[in-house]
């Protein structure tokens, strides 16, 4: 579906504690890794946004644990934007074992979308071809 878009990781040593277990942290890391991925595969990565002076902070960040993700294992990311106005967005995330399919965190994080002083825009008034790209993928829902 054009609307959810998968990335793939493996799960690296440095990322787990004593117990094998991924520390809860990098969560949040892999969140931003599929945003990122996202972007690039809408047609707005991160690096052409940043050129034309738009950043697009979080505001904030939300994750549920539902099992351990742990050292070898491969992931699937899961991101979608559910919530888009051309001021703020919330990109909603659902992490995945790749072998058996287990569901092993949901979460989101919402954006608004600045200048380079972190002054807030409203892209459809001043970016319309920014607006239409994130208006036509969201809203979608993953959980």
């Amino acid at each position: 579906m054009e609307n959810i878009h998968v990335y793939e990781r493996n799960v690296y040593y440095y990322e787990t504690d004593k117990m094998n277990v991924v520390h809860h942290s990098n969560y949040i890391r892999w969140f931003e890794e599929a945003r990122v991925n996202f972007m690039e595969k809408v047609g707005y990565p991160y690096d052409l946004m940043e050129s034309q002076g738009i950043m697009l902070p979080v505001l904030s960040a939300q994750c549920s644990y539902k099992n351990s993700v742990r050292f070898g294992d491969t992931i699937l990311i899961y991101a979608a934007i559910s919530k888009f106005n051309g001021f703020k967005m919330e990109v909603q995330y659902k992490i995945c074992d790749l072998k058996t399919g287990e569901l092993r965190s949901t979460g989101s994080t919402t954006h608004c979308f600045t200048d380079m002083s972190m002054k807030p825009l409203r892209i459809k008034k001043s970016y319309p071809k920014i607006f239409d790209i994130f208006n036509k993928v969201s809203p979608t829902k993953l959980f």
